[in-house]
């Protein structure tokens, strides 16, 4: 699997990345390190405790790292959810599932990616 397959695979846009970071090599340096992102941990964990705040910013900062990384799909379902729930506010937990399923198609992507290359 090439790079730009990766990013086939998961959603995203390869030559909007590859743009912004210009050299393949940092797009597969950051796209690895992807793998060890803690943001998702920290939104589930913040929606099961119903601590809105903290699950808006890791949602929030979710959002940034995948426009940066130019994972489109996760981007915007990560978007979806934190405009949802600026303020404060609950929201609805089918946003958080999309998040949830997009960041899994990613990750196997990724992983995936990282397989192959040994």
């Amino acid at each position: 699997m090439t790079l730009k397959e990766c990013y086939a695979a998961l959603g995203g846009n390869y030559e909007d990345v590859l743009g912004r970071l210009r050299a393949e090599r940092l797009v597969q340096k950051f796209l690895l390190k992807f793998l060890d992102d803690k943001s998702l941990a920290l939104l589930e964990e913040s929606l099961e405790k119903g601590d809105y705040e903290t699950a808006f910013r890791a949602s929030h900062t979710l959002k940034g790292v995948c426009q940066n990384l130019g994972f489109s799909e996760l981007a915007a379902s990560s978007e979806a959810l934190t405009e949802a729930m600026r303020g404060g506010k609950a929201p609805d937990m089918a946003l958080a599932e999309a998040v949830k399923a997009d960041y899994q198609k990613v990750i196997g992507a990724v992983s995936a990616y990282q397989a192959e290359l040994g």
